[in-house]
């Protein structure tokens, strides 16, 4: 009795250890690698770029907008259109909320929408 036990417990470390084994081989499925760039190219943005002949993306400047440009951004009306104008020039766009001029949330809003240049 004592022999099958020991032969039924070396069985089952012989299984699990293959399981365990079998788990920690490489799968056989490989993910494609990205192509790189041919050399010599410049590879694409990620992000279109801001042209004229693409108007919606066009970036608003908080440092130079007028008060009618800046009013039309959702959350922003004409006392914070006024407040904007007041707090020029900026360093970086966030600093709207630094300043207390917009909240978090409207800020959270406009983000994409707008930038703050720098005059040379």
């Amino acid at each position: 009795m004592k022999f099958s036990a020991v032969v039924a417990i070396a069985s089952l470390l012989t299984f699990a250890g293959a399981g365990i084994v079998s788990a920690q081989t490489p799968s056989s499925t490989t993910v494609p690698a990205k192509p790189a760039a041919a050399p010599g190219t410049v590879p694409k943005p990620a992000v279109a770029p801001v042209t004229a002949s693409n108007p919606s993306k066009t970036l608003l400047d908080i440092n130079s907008a007028s008060k009618s440009e800046l009013d039309a951004l959702p959350g922003i009306g004409s006392v914070r259109a006024d407040a904007i104008i007041k707090g020029r020039p900026y360093k970086g766009k966030d600093e709207l909320v630094q300043k207390k001029i917009v909240p978090q949330r409207v800020y959270d809003r406009i983000k994409n929408r707008i930038i703050a240049k720098q005059n040379s």
